[in-house]
């Protein structure tokens, strides 16, 4: 089957085996969040935020590892590579499930660690193409979706009365065969065409010297890209891992199809809004929509923050709200931002190395304050903590992006343009 769509079916099957295969992952990763661990505690700490902590420091190592290993990856070595890398998160999973807490911590470190860099292989079949939008978004649809969903099966896994400590290594276990089978047809994915050569600019492996030559070109716009990064970041992986703390602060009772209820809302809105920048041809005018589609995000978010202040939206269509204002921006940057500035420049370069760049200083942020979150107070508090930070990060990334905006169209694509 030839790339560029001589066959009208191939981005399909090509978008469900990216969905497919990062779905799988994420029942390696997520289901342990589902778990409250209220009956054990880590030298007076609260064992799920320290847990939680341990598990996204492996998570970011991985990711600045990965500016290395996703920018040099030959795509002949992604498939073997995703498998190899879930198969250790599983290990480490095992090893969580056999030792007793709190000394089992380190096991969530070696979970995060392989994990990490899976997201980036997966990306790797899919970019440099004049789909790539609407591929990535179906990717993305997958960490959106599947966030809820595996958190709801792991709940379904406890009531089945399996320990709060051996859940995750069996949800793990439930979704690896699924995982084989989606990895098989994305190494089946052909690479991109000359017409998307032409249209998107040749993806390539990027050694140091490159790398640093790329970065250098771009340094002010993409260091307040990657600032907006981070702060998202910090504000998404908050409400992913402490989801039900934040749904019964808001007097919602957690059922285990609630994660997949609001997070379907959520999907649908985001990879719709996204995707459709597929179409917008002309790349500096695409890489600029999405900028715009980013702050519309984010002023979505704020409108959120003031209805639940002013009593005028509920619990649930709080959670909803807030989901789509920050799955906006995330998903742009997956999607359109780093892939048009590639093809707006027609500099040597690949997403995995931008992505990587961005996501290695979101995960570092976001231990940061997770390091600050083990000494905060529990129950109704929380609520004041998740709405301070979402006012914070929602009004500074809207002041962030703007000033991007404005550093990209005056200076560093004002006379590299195609």
């Amino acid at each position: 089957m030839n790339s560029g769509g001589t066959s009208r079916f191939g981005p399909i099957w090509w978008t469900l085996a990216a969905f497919g295969t990062y779905f799988c992952m994420y029942a390696f990763r997520k289901p342990f969040t589902a778990a409250a661990f209220s009956d054990v505690a880590l030298f007076g700490f609260d064992y799920k935020t320290i847990a939680v902590t341990a598990q996204v420091l492996g998570y970011m190592v991985s990711k600045f590892i990965g500016i290395k290993v996703i920018a040099e990856m030959p795509a002949g070595r992604r498939a073997l590579g995703i498998l190899i890398l879930v198969g250790c998160s599983e290990l480490a999973l095992i090893g969580f499930g056999l030792v007793p807490a709190p000394y089992n911590i380190p096991f969530l470190f070696l979970n995060g660690l392989p994990l990490g860099m899976v997201f980036g292989l997966v990306l790797g079949f899919l970019e440099g193409r004049r789909q790539t939008e609407l591929l990535t978004a179906g990717l993305c649809a997958s960490f959106i979706l599947a966030d809820g969903v595996t958190k709801s099966v792991g709940t379904w896994v406890m009531a089945q009365g399996v320990s709060e400590f051996w859940m995750p290594a069996c949800t793990g276990l439930m979704f690896t065969l699924p995982l084989l089978v989606c990895v098989g047809l994305l190494s089946q994915v052909p690479p991109p065409d000359p017409v998307d050569v032409l249209a998107r600019s040749p993806r390539e492996p990027l050694d140091q010297a490159a790398r640093r030559q790329f970065f250098t070109r771009h340094a002010m716009g993409l260091s307040l890209l990657v600032t907006v990064y981070l702060l998202i970041t910090i504000l998404r992986s908050i409400r992913a891992d402490f989801a039900p703390e934040i749904w019964r602060s808001l007097d919602v009772t957690v059922a285990s199809d609630l994660f997949t209820r609001s997070e379907l809302i959520v999907a649908a809105g985001v990879i719709v809004v996204n995707g459709l920048t597929a179409f917008i041809k002309d790349n500096r005018r695409a890489f600029y929509t999405a900028i715009g589609i980013s702050v519309v995000g984010l002023i979505i978010l704020m409108t959120a923050l003031a209805g639940l202040q002013f009593g005028a939206v509920d619990g649930f269509t709080f959670m909803v709200l807030i989901g789509l204002g920050l799955y906006l921006p995330y998903v742009a940057f997956h999607t359109t931002v780093f892939e048009r500035l590639i093809a707006v420049t027609r500099d040597r370069g690949n997403i995995g190395y931008l992505m990587y760049l961005a996501d290695a200083f979101g995960y570092l942020g976001y231990v940061a304050v997770m390091l600050g979150r083990s000494v905060f107070p529990k129950g109704a508090s929380f609520r004041v903590f998740f709405v301070g930070i979402c006012g914070c990060v929602g009004s500074l990334a809207i002041i962030i992006l703007c000033l991007a905006w404005y550093q990209f169209a005056s200076r560093s694509l004002k006379t590299r343009l195609t």
